[in-house]
């Protein structure tokens, strides 16, 4: 009776052994792979719009962002572009590809090259910048851009978004370049080169994954970028009615 006793015993202790083990094994499995990085993936149209101006211009706009990895590393590919609808071409085409890491709670760093295959001669550029959101809850991209000739430039592009209700979002946006060299090929002159003004009102459907919106777009060229462009035979200034969507894939 003893002997049986003392197996019962045993394999009761055995059972517990094997369960601890399993459970601890469990543990150090679901710590790993909280530790490993989640790599994630994406697609999303800042701006996809149809634009029509006081002048009867009528383009096709895009801002869009494709991204993968990590919150530590992400790989992004961003393509920019303005198309007359008019004379089928392009009057901007611009796409950069991109690195970029966190270095505050707030902003990420960047870096990488961007190419300009516009009407005109085509550019490339060395990408330094910062993105990310600022006091009072301004999303700021500032980019500083290096031609292989040796061309500076810099860009500013600042959102904010006003919650009217859970659904109707009104949007002010600032884009301003400012050029530190001239480059007379494209039309750019030192200084203030151009500032773009907008003001989008958008309704979120379908999860937040579709949202079109309508709105007024102002665009502004200065000083010798402004005399180049006249001296072309093209516009200073511009107001459009604009209406398009904002997606995310």
């Amino acid at each position: 009776m003893s002997c049986i006793r003392s197996l019962v015993a045993v394999s009761f202790l055995a059972s517990i052994g094997v369960s601890t083990a399993v459970t601890a094994q469990e543990m150090i499995s679901d710590t790993t792979a909280r530790k490993q990085p989640l790599t994630t993936w994406g697609v999303q149209f800042e701006e996809f719009e149809y634009r029509y101006s006081d002048d009867d211009e009528e383009l096709g706009v895009w801002d869009a962002d494709a991204f993968y990895g990590t919150d530590e590393l992400k790989l992004r590919w961003i393509s920019k572009g303005e198309y007359s609808l008019e004379e089928r071409a392009y009057e901007s085409l611009e796409n950069q590809l991109v690195g970029q890491i966190p270095i505050s709670k707030f902003f990420d760093a960047k870096a990488g090259v961007r190419f300009d295959t516009p009407e005109g001669p085509d550019r490339t550029y060395a990408v330094l910048g910062v993105a990310g959101l600022a006091p009072q809850w301004f999303e700021i991209d500032a980019n500083l851009y290096v031609s292989k000739d040796g061309d500076t430039s810099a860009e500013l592009d600042a959102e904010y978004e006003l919650l009217l209700t859970n659904y109707w979002i009104l949007s002010a946006t600032l884009d301003a370049t400012v050029a530190f060299s001239e480059d007379r090929e494209i039309g750019i002159g030192k200084g203030l080169v151009s500032t773009e003004t907008g003001l989008r009102l958008r309704y979120d459907l379908i999860d937040r994954a579709f949202s079109p919106y309508v709105g007024v777009v102002h665009e502004r060229k200065y000083g010798d970028s402004a005399d180049f462009a006249e001296a072309d035979g093209g516009s200073t200034a511009d107001w459009f009615a604009v209406i398009g969507a904002r997606i995310a894939l």
